[in-house]
């Protein structure tokens, strides 16, 4: 998966970006699916779907890797685009474990050794929690309507379910490496079901699968999210959402350093 793309998935997951979209509140009437803008309306959507001005949840990430499997428990906050804070709450080894976003600056608690270290440059590549995500995920963000061609090239069913299928190409100039992803959305709800990411010799590589759809913080949401390298047989990252709330009061002075060790 190429960096830019991590990013806007894993912000996707954790909820660290803002939209003027208050939770809970009706979206505006889509376009008719025959409309230019259809495409850039269920791509914003899908952008802002765990997204709020502040949120505080709790969630799981369970890793499956050739080497090893391991599940953590997690619980986050989130204020806008600038701000996030993570605390592992198990399992025993990694509970009390932090990381904290504010702004363009990662921080990490080890609670092992009582040490905060500050995420520099070279770090940024090194995964994070062992997933399939690494460090720079947390910090940078995209929009899929704003670096991809958007065009709804399926209208039909699959498997008795109503479906659209929008293809993304990159627009322009745009740093990014994948030649196209392809996106399902579901007819009845405009949730989405999966995505598929190709390489830029057509190769599909990655796959991104969305289930357990229920409402949650007072929206519908997608409540499992699995990342599948298809380049690595058997191995996936998958998030699940347990509990979720949106425009909870939070301060900035809650993303601190000092909060981190205190948590």
């Amino acid at each position: 998966m190429t960096a830019l793309h991590r990013r806007h998935t894993l912000a996707l997951l954790l909820g660290i970006a803002a939209t003027s979209l208050l939770p809970g509140a009706a979206w505006a009437e889509p376009p008719a699916d025959s409309d230019p803008g259809f495409a850039v309306y269920v791509m914003n959507r899908l952008d802002d779907l765990f997204r709020g001005k502040s949120s505080h949840g709790r969630s799981s990430m369970e890793v499956k890797t050739e080497h090893f499997t391991r599940t953590l428990e997690m619980e986050a906050w989130s204020k806008g685009t600038e701000y996030s804070l993570i605390r592992i709450l198990s399992p025993k080894k990694e509970a009390g474990m932090a990381t904290l976003k504010a702004g363009n600056d990662l921080f990490s608690y080890l609670n092992k050794t009582g040490r905060t270290i500050k995420i520099t440059g070279g770090m940024l590549g090194a995964s994070w929690m062992g997933s399939h995500f690494d460090n720079d995920d947390l910090v940078r963000e995209t929009r899929l309507s704003e670096d991809y061609e958007l065009a709804l090239t399926y209208k039909g069913t699959v498997a008795d379910e109503p479906i659209y299928v929008f293809t993304l190409t990159p627009k322009p100039d745009t740093p990014v490496v994948w030649g196209k992803i392809e996106t399902v959305i579901r007819q009845s709800d405009l949730m989405p079901l999966r995505q598929a990411f190709y390489d830029e010799e057509g190769e599909r590589v990655r796959e991104l699968i969305f289930g357990g759809h229920r409402i949650v913080g007072g929206r519908l949401l997608p409540t499992t999210l699995t990342m599948k390298p298809l380049d690595a047989p058997g191995e996936y990252t998958k998030f699940t959402y347990h509990s979720l709330e949106f425009d909870v009061d939070l301060d900035d002075d809650f993303f601190s350093v000092q909060r981190l060790k205190a948590l």
